[in-house]
């Protein structure tokens, strides 16, 4: 969550008059994240997240997006729902951008995640996957291979700013990624972007999935795989397998993987990190001065995507035999 287009209270009171919200008692913008602009309201109804969609998001996903919310919470997966305005749409307007309210969930997201949680999100993301079929509208992954090549040319020519030799580094990346990326292999709707702050717990229960704005058609086990890069690494870089054997296994819990998903699972992390790499160098070089948006380190990834290159089997990311 971000904020780049600022509201003011006059505006915000008559966009909540088109709700069934009741009076505005309070609103503050939260600067977590990268994508939208996002305020937390308390009204007379309780709390609620307002999300100002920036131009980085295209209107015309919108639907799936809010939509697949709606298909999740109907097969009692827990995640926020878009409420209906009086006329009944989804969508209203507010400071020039499309704008939604969503139900607040109760939880907090995990700093420190442990092995137990890990567990509890491989459980989640499997059953996500599994309720997430027969949703009827679909929306191709725009971050996959041919989406990263668009993004590195955007940040190409000034990489070696953050790291000397990184034009060149990338570059044989995306060669060696764009011959080798899998074709066959499960397919569905993907979450895209489970980081620990897309996910709430209270204590050691999860208590519900947030954000599903990258939400897209992809495989299934590359899902898994930008978990196991945003769960399992610990600070100083190193990989937990024992946090990465209680993801996997939290997973295969609830939906098996296939031969060719476990084989394909080192190459799937490796473009993952390739793709958090190069959606936050975009934003450490192009966010605007003055966004109150926290700024992630593209470094860290890069990282991540170095390890992955050295992997041999699933079985270094704690898939048992």
């Amino acid at each position: 969550m971000a904020v780049y287009t600022d509201i003011n209270e006059v505006d915000l009171k008559a966009f909540l008059a088109e709700y069934h919200t009741g009076s505005l008692l309070s609103f503050k913008g939260i600067a977590e994240g990268v994508e939208n602009s996002n305020f937390l309201l308390h009204t007379t109804e309780g709390a609620l997240i307002l999300t100002l969609y920036e131009k980085r998001v295209d209107k015309g996903d919108l639907p799936f997006f809010l939509g697949l919310m709606h298909h999740l919470a109907d097969r009692g997966l827990n995640c926020p729902l878009p409420l209906p305005r009086r006329d009944g749409a989804l969508l209203g307007e507010l400071s020039g951008r499309p704008a939604a309210l969503i139900s607040f969930l109760e939880g907090m997201w995990l700093r420190k995640p442990e092995a137990v949680h890990c567990a509890a999100v491989g459980k989640a993301l499997a059953d996500m996957h599994l309720k997430s079929e027969g949703f009827a509208l679909k929306r191709a992954n725009a971050l996959s291979v041919a989406g990263w090549q668009e993004l590195w040319a955007k940040s190409q020519d000034r990489a070696d700013e953050v790291q000397a030799g990184l034009g060149e580094e990338i570059d044989g990346e995306l060669a060696f990624l764009s011959q080798n990326w899998p074709q066959d292999l499960p397919s569905g709707v993907i979450h895209a972007d489970l980081f620990p702050d897309n996910v709430f717990f209270i204590g050691n229960t999860l208590s519900g999935l947030i954000d599903f704005y990258f939400a897209c058609n992809d495989f299934l086990a590359y899902d898994l795989a930008i978990c196991l890069n945003a769960w399992c690494f610990e600070k100083d870089g190193s990989y937990n397998i024992t946090k990465g054997n209680a993801m996997i296994e939290g997973y295969l819990g609830t939906r098996a993987l296939s031969a060719q998903e476990i084989a394909a699972l080192p190459l799937l992390c490796r473009g993952s990190a390739l793709r958090f790499f190069l959606t936050r160098l975009y934003d450490w070089l192009m966010t605007p001065a003055g966004a109150l948006v926290v700024k992630k380190d593209p470094l860290e990834y890069l990282r991540k995507l170095r390890f992955h290159q050295a992997v041999a089997t699933a079985a270094d990311y704690g898939l048992q035999a």
